[in-house]
């Protein structure tokens, strides 16, 4: 691993440490180049770039990529980031799912899991074996564990990545350490923790529909309802990192209590935990659906999918569900259109699966409830890859974070 990186370094890097690092961060970025153009882009000169890239061809961080076409002369070496340098591990956390992603350095997924028997529950056995599925998954992708460099688990609610706390999840009153600390420990790697909506977000931004975009909302409509916000090409914090928390908006005189303590949140009618509360009840009123022998059976409907699934199945009462979901969740991104004005809204998580039956209302009650001026060339998408853009963002904000963008 480099020394020289700040998320490890116990003193002040030195001059070379810090030119070393600049080359290979703009390479990773910026792709394969030739020595001229890394000197002439960071600003040091030619043979001061070409000793350190030899430098990080003997650690293992750089590899020839072959050479420049030329008719005349010595044809000029192209060098690049050597992918295998080192790894990165993302975990998203999902109410139904634990997904896993191997991360290389040029910013490929080398390796991927998904724990379908998972079910969330807020308790020291579930983060134990979010901790054990981490190990089990590394040590069958063939990856050393001194090769990762670092690892972000994604979770839901109130967190503080700088301080690697958690103020809604594993929150629990005999730890007395932030909670990236304990994974750290329990893992035995270097942990970061992310908001899964925030990570979700950095995704689409880097490899996704977000990409291109210098403001734009990523709504994460899952079991829950988050928000990411991208302003000047950037994601955006707020003053101690919890931005972003729309599902709490208090927008319902409905007496429905939220899991965050509190009555009427934006949650309580517009997420997939509400389309599950609401489809129950309106089956056990004795409304059709092709999910109504599914329920006098006994089985659960234990995830979003399912009525995703039968949503394009045409099946009426599930369309209505989500079509009336969406539509409410348009008027409320209306009111954050007309604060924000973003060029897009890229809509994400498991409710996106639904496609046009989600993604149409949206747009009209965008269009219904915002100033014509703010959405008037808006463009309302949905997410890249609904089932795996938290796991690729985790992925994402790793490397980011062990590589910040300069």
């Amino acid at each position: 691993m480099l020394k020289y990186n700040k998320l490890h370094q116990e003193t002040p890097p030195t001059e070379a440490a810090i030119i070393k690092d600049n080359i290979l961060r703009h390479c990773i970025y910026e792709g394969n180049q030739m020595i001229p153009q890394m000197a002439a882009a960071l600003g040091y000169s030619v043979p001061t770039v070409a000793k350190y890239v030899g430098e990080l061809i003997n650690e293992g961080y750089f590899v020839e990529c072959g050479k420049m076409d030329s008719h005349r002369g010595r044809k000029p070496v192209i060098y690049g980031v050597n992918p295998s340098a080192c790894y990165f591990i993302g975990v998203d956390i999902a109410r139904f799912a634990l997904n896993i992603g191997l991360m290389n350095l040029t910013g490929e997924i080398v390796h991927e899991a998904a724990i379908g028997d998972f079910c969330f529950d807020n308790t020291p056995a579930t983060l134990d074996r979010v901790c054990h599925e981490v190990g089990e998954f590394l040590a069958h992708s063939g990856v050393s564990s001194d090769k990762v460099t670092l690892v972000n688990i994604n979770i839901s609610g109130r967190v503080n990545s700088l301080s690697g706390e958690s103020y809604s999840i594993f929150n629990f009153e005999e730890n007395d350490e932030p909670l990236a600390a304990i994974l750290s420990e329990k893992i035995g790697l270097p942990v970061r923790i992310e908001n899964d909506s925030r990570a979700m977000t950095f995704g689409e931004l880097s490899t996704g529909n977000a990409r291109g975009y210098r403001n734009a909302l990523f709504v994460n409509a899952s079991w829950g309802l988050g928000l990411g916000i991208i302003v000047g090409g950037e994601l955006y914090y707020g003053r101690h990192g919890y931005s972003g928390e729309i599902g709490h908006m208090n927008v319902y005189n409905n007496e429905i209590m939220c899991h965050c303590g509190k009555k009427g949140c934006l949650e309580t009618e517009v997420s997939g935990n509400a389309i599950h509360r609401k489809l129950l009840e309106r089956i056990r009123q004795g409304q059709a659906s092709m999910l109504s022998a599914r329920v006098a059976s006994g089985q659960p409907i234990s995830t979003i999918d399912i009525v995703c699934a039968a949503t394009h199945n045409e099946d009426p009462l599930c369309i209505e569900l989500i079509e009336q979901t969406g539509a409410e969740l348009g008027r409320q991104l209306a009111n954050l259109i007309n604060i924000f004005n973003p060029e897009a809204v890229i809509v994400g998580g498991t409710l996106a699966l639904a496609d046009e039956y989600f993604i149409s209302p949206i747009r009209n009650a965008i269009r219904k409830y915002s100033l014509k001026l703010m959405c008037k060339d808006i463009e309302v998408l949905a997410s890249a890859n609904p089932l795996k853009a938290g796991m690729i963002g985790a992925c994402m904000v790793a490397r980011q974070a062990f590589f910040p963008k300069g």
